[in-house]
């Protein structure tokens, strides 16, 4: 039985639904990809509606260096697009800029926000079906954990607006822009 769950939940990250199941499944993607113990500073999803998801990370198993890559994964393909060489404040440490994906940070609970979202702008404005246009873990450039959040936004089916949801770690709502 438990190899029929694997089966119908693995597949690559394109094809992952835009909800806590799908988002473990890119998180573990991720991990495979880059470690467990791997840190970061920017990590989103895009939903392109030809090529699916695409996942953009940037990402190091070495903060000590202040050295990073920014890669993408499209259609189950990684790829590095770039080096990045990072400045901190003297007398602060490189980890103390960087988050990991852990129980404080991760893609299940981003994943649950955008069903909330979903839910959320069905139910107050209408519309059916709204679609991920992007996923995002969004950590602040002065190291403040606090002021670390999930963002969501969403567009309608067809395309045009886009619906903005800011989160807390903790999954609280601090802000819709419509």
């Amino acid at each position: 039985m438990s190899s029929l769950f694997i089966t119908s939940c693995g597949g690559g990250s394109s094809k992952q639904e835009a909800n806590a199941t799908g988002f473990s499944v890119i998180e573990n993607q991720i991990k495979d990809k880059f470690g467990k113990e791997a840190y970061y500073t920017d990590l989103s999803i895009t939903y392109n509606e030809s090529i699916g998801n695409i996942v953009s990370v940037t990402v190091t198993d070495n903060p000590e260096l202040l050295q990073m890559a920014q890669w993408n994964q499209t259609q189950d393909n990684w790829n590095q697009t770039s080096d990045v060489t990072i400045e901190i404040p003297e007398g602060t440490k490189a980890t103390d800029f960087m988050f990991q994906l852990n129980e404080k940070i991760n893609l299940k609970k981003l994943g649950e926000l955008v069903e909330q979202s979903k839910a959320q702008l069905t139910k107050e404005k209408s519309i059916e079906n709204p679609k991920l246009h992007i996923a995002a873990v969004k950590y602040p450039d002065t190291g403040e954990v606090s002021k670390a959040e999930y963002v969501v936004m969403l567009q309608p089916e067809n395309g045009g607006t886009t619906f903005s949801f800011s989160y807390t770690l903790a999954g609280e709502l601090t802000n819709m822009d419509y």
